[in-house]
């Protein structure tokens, strides 16, 4: 056993207490139990001795990349306590300054050193290094002290990922291995004793020319999920299923369903939760805003897997409830207010979609004249989730835009607009929807928190902002209202 001690708990975990979850609620802005928004890009998430610890990329707006690793903890992965930065960049250090690459953390326990040890790509801003990085701590929470950077077995390094094998606690390292044209590989390999350097190419998954590996376990099988290479705009993930982590591997297979690019997120990590009642599979994705990267948001969704059938599809739900003791999810059921029956004001209208709902997509919302508005609408009186199930598509339906550009007459990626919501005609307090951009005729949801009054007379109007172009708010086909939380 190499790292017993987290073997069950990088993608397993056995409880004998713990808290009811809260909501996971996919795409939206979550916040930390002080009320700031999680910073923890392009993570990974440990058990261990009874918590869970998420390690991510630190972004803002003035330091987008090189901005350390952040850390948070939770006992039902709904909850997050901030504990700061686990790794903190170095002004003027060769491989973690502020100016380096930073990416894709993973985390975990050494028996052999006593110690938690931090690995990660690390590069220069022109991403001409390609190596991982190295540190280690004596506690899981930091801080990191740095300790190398090295090319893996004398390899390139660019997106990495981590898995550790539940049922001998070995530890194996994924990563892409560059965009040149003697790389566009993504490796699998193996640990030394220590997790402190690798040891053997595993398997190497070959001109695939794909990114963000992240591994499965199930009983019976290996499940490996990548991203195609498209920058910050999401694409179709893919899976591959294998008997042996050595293979032989199956061809790949789209994990969402067709033109939702993964439900606009890119792969990363999974996590598998054995509880007493059911082992579930949780995809742990990011949805990145590629015109504000710090505002980029998470995409964690439920796995169906079935190994009789060697099958993986994500399951999309607005808001669902973990029970990590249990190892049981569902669905939370919301009420449904379609745009057909709302009203419209100034230049926005409904139009025919036989893809909508009650076939009628609400159009033409523009700034703060031409807006929609939904009426009847009952709430609790607190806080609850509500999402809006809209179309963009500014970015001409992706892959099928004229010469693969995003405007023939040499446009830029618009990738969201962004709608402004008003509860009860306040417009003293104005929310802030994004929307990203999606395919014509597929309609995908992104939520808000608002608190509507107690009853059925409450409406929500919804209208544009600017997102550095226009003032165009996306179509809405309908919205839905969930339950306040317990």
């Amino acid at each position: 056993m190499f790292n017993s001690a987290l073997a069950s708990s990088l993608y397993c975990l056995l409880l004998s207490a713990t808290a009811q979850a809260k909501y996971i609620v996919p795409g939206a802005r979550w916040r930390d139990t002080e009320g700031n928004i999680v910073n923890a890009h392009a993570g990974s998430v440990v058990f261990d001795q009874g918590t869970f610890w998420w390690f991510g990329e630190y972004k803002t707006q003035a330091q987008p990349e090189g901005g350390g690793v952040s850390v948070y903890s939770s006992k039902d992965l709904a909850t997050w306590q901030s504990h700061g930065l686990a790794l903190v960049s170095i002004e003027g250090d060769q491989y973690i300054s502020p100016k380096n690459i930073i990416q894709r953390p993973k985390v975990v326990y050494s028996e052999l050193t006593g110690q938690y040890h931090m690995l990660w790509h690390a590069d220069n801003s022109s991403y001409g290094l390609l190596l991982q990085g190295l540190a280690t701590s004596d506690t899981i929470a930091g801080p990191y002290t740095f300790v190398n950077a090295t090319a893996p077995l004398g390899n390139w390094s660019q997106d990495f990922g981590m898995f550790t094998d539940y049922k001998d606690g070995r530890s194996y390292a994924l990563y892409s291995n560059g965009d040149s044209k003697q790389g566009r590989d993504v490796y699998l390999t193996s640990y030394n004793t220590e997790v402190s350097a690798l040891d053997q190419v595993v398997h190497r998954f070959d001109k695939y020319d794909l990114e963000a590996p992240t591994i499965i376990q199930t009983e019976k099988s290996y499940y490996a999920l990548m991203s195609h290479k498209t920058g910050y705009r999401p694409n179709n993930v893919v899976a591959f299923r294998a008997d042996k982590l050595s293979g032989p591997w199956s061809q790949p297979w789209i994990v969402a369903p067709l033109n939702t690019r993964t439900f606009n997120s890119q792969s990363g990590f999974t996590l598998r939760i054995q509880g007493k009642k059911k082992t579930t599979y949780l995809y742990l994705g990011d949805q990145w805003d590629g015109n504000s990267i710090w505002e980029s948001r998470y995409i964690w969704l439920p796995m169906n897997i079935d190994d009789d059938k060697k099958t993986l599809q994500l399951e999309w739900h607005d808001v669902y409830d973990l029970d990590i003791q249990s190892g049981q999810w569902s669905p939370v059921k919301g009420t449904t207010y379609l745009g057909k029956d709302a009203t419209t004001n100034g230049n926005a209208f409904k139009q025919e979609a036989n893809f909508a709902s009650g076939g009628t997509i609400l159009t033409g919302i523009y700034g703060n004249d031409s807006t929609v508005t939904f009426h009847g609408i009952e709430g609790t009186g607190k806080p609850q989730w509500v999402s809006f199930y809209y179309q963009n598509t500014d970015d001409m339906g992706f892959g099928d835009q004229p010469g693969g550009s995003p405007d023939r007459i040499g446009g830029a990626w618009q990738l969201r607009r962004i709608s402004s919501v008003v509860v009860n005609g306040d417009t003293e307090n104005v929310e802030t929807l994004y929307q990203r951009d999606t395919h014509k005729g597929i309609i995908l949801s992104t939520p808000l928190q608002l608190t509507l009054k107690k009853g059925k007379q409450n409406t929500i109007t919804v209208g544009g902002l600017s997102n550095g172009v226009d003032y165009k708010g996306a179509d809405l086909d309908r919205i839905v209202v969930y339950p306040s939380e317990k």
